[in-house]
């Protein structure tokens, strides 16, 4: 319903690349489980009226034809497409341009309404400061958000060139889970981009924000 079905089908019989540019079949066997994690999740909002996570990552540069940027089939318009009825709002706090959400949205002339957080270290915080007025002006008429948390924004980032600091991420990811706690607006959150290494060689510094942000959720969650 969101993607060209001749698309999904060499997606997945590994006859085209995939958003890494290869044809992996491991990649192609994933992703109905990882695409399916992300609508789950939004049902799961739905039904508890609060939020749920999706611990995936890789799907707003996938477009309605071709994989591109890491992402092979586009999740968040998949789960939107497949929610009917409801009226989804994303706010993609990735790095990165959700620009495959976008082609999406327009090739099949969705109502998506979409905000992409982007700032400089100049920026930073009086875009924090903002953040929760800008949510409730963009999704006040949305039944379920669906939230990127990106790691990429990280200053340390390798591919972000990013804006925020630990610190400051943790403020954005509070801002976002009380901000819709408050108006009742239900959240459904995965990972997205994060491209830093430790001295070993390993995503640890990735994995730390992504830590970051299940604390702050359980905070106001629980």
């Amino acid at each position: 319903m969101a993607h060209d079905p001749a698309f999904v089908d060499a997606l997945l019989d590994c006859k085209i690349s995939n958003g890494f540019g290869n044809r992996s079949r491991a990649v192609a066997d994933s992703l109905p489980y990882t695409t399916a994690s992300l609508l789950a999740a939004a049902q799961e909002a739905l039904r508890n009226g609060v939020g749920a996570i999706s611990p995936t990552s890789g799907f707003h540069h996938a477009r309605y034809a071709h994989a591109a940027g890491f992402c092979s089939l586009n999740g968040i318009a998949v789960a939107a497409q497949n929610l009917p009825g409801v009226r989804v709002g994303l706010l993609d706090l990735d790095q990165h341009d959700p620009d495959g959400v976008r082609e999406i949205v327009e090739h099949l002339g969705l109502d998506l309404p979409i905000l992409h957080g982007r700032g400089t270290p100049r920026t930073a915080e009086r875009w924090l400061q903002q953040l929760p007025a800008t949510i409730i002006e963009t999704f006040i008429d949305c039944d379920l958000l669906l939230v990127q948390l990106g790691a990429d924004p990280h200053v340390e980032d390798e591919l972000g060139a990013g804006w925020l600091d630990d610190e400051q991420l943790r403020r954005r990811d509070r801002a976002v889970f009380k901000t819709c706690r408050a108006i009742g607006l239900p959240v459904c959150w995965n990972l997205a981009g994060g491209y830093q290494h430790d001295a070993d060689g390993t995503i640890r510094p990735v994995l730390n924000v992504h830590d970051a942000s299940l604390q702050e959720c359980s905070e106001v969650w629980l």
